[in-house]
């Protein structure tokens, strides 16, 4: 049995990045990150769509109007980027923040069957968030930008 190896070529795909405003610093790392991936894998810039919104919480609904299309009904998307960045303060909030991206944006990807990634980060301080945007760790914005084009090119080859 030959397993499917999804291609890192982006030529010819669309994506919708959707990015929280709050922690901007860090999210801009995230966000330079994804679109330098994408371009350097053959996405062209003009079939990028970066969409900010106010706070990780409300990446769910970007990305669901994304999934479906925008406002504008424009062609479908291959695939998703959810970015964010939400820190650790005083109480739990940053925990209820976190799951609730995440869950929301796992439920746009089944619910539409279009590859939603998640690039929010749930750290502790913003040391831990500097090195995940672009420092020891890498950029995990770039990592998800990678991941994006793979699931997008095996949905599009997929079973249908």
């Amino acid at each position: 049995m030959q397993a499917k190896v999804p291609s890192d070529d982006g030529a010819g795909l669309r994506v919708a990045i959707v990015a929280a405003q709050w922690n901007e610093a860090i999210v801009r790392r995230l966000l330079d990150g994804a679109l330098a991936t994408l371009r350097a894998q053959g996405v062209a810039d003009e079939a990028v769509e970066v969409v900010r919104v106010p706070g990780s919480f409300e990446l769910p609904d970007a990305a669901l109007w994304a999934a479906r299309g925008g406002a504008a009904g424009r062609p479908g998307v291959g695939a998703v980027i959810a970015l964010g960045c939400v820190i650790r303060g005083e109480t739990e909030h940053f925990r209820l923040v976190a799951d609730a991206a995440s869950q929301g944006l796992l439920r746009v990807a089944l619910e539409t069957g279009i590859p939603v990634l998640n690039g929010v980060l749930a750290v502790e301080n913003v040391g831990q968030a500097e090195s995940r945007s672009g420092g020891e760790h890498g950029n995990t914005g770039s990592q998800v930008a990678l991941a994006a084009i793979r699931m997008a090119n095996l949905h599009a080859r997929r079973w249908a």
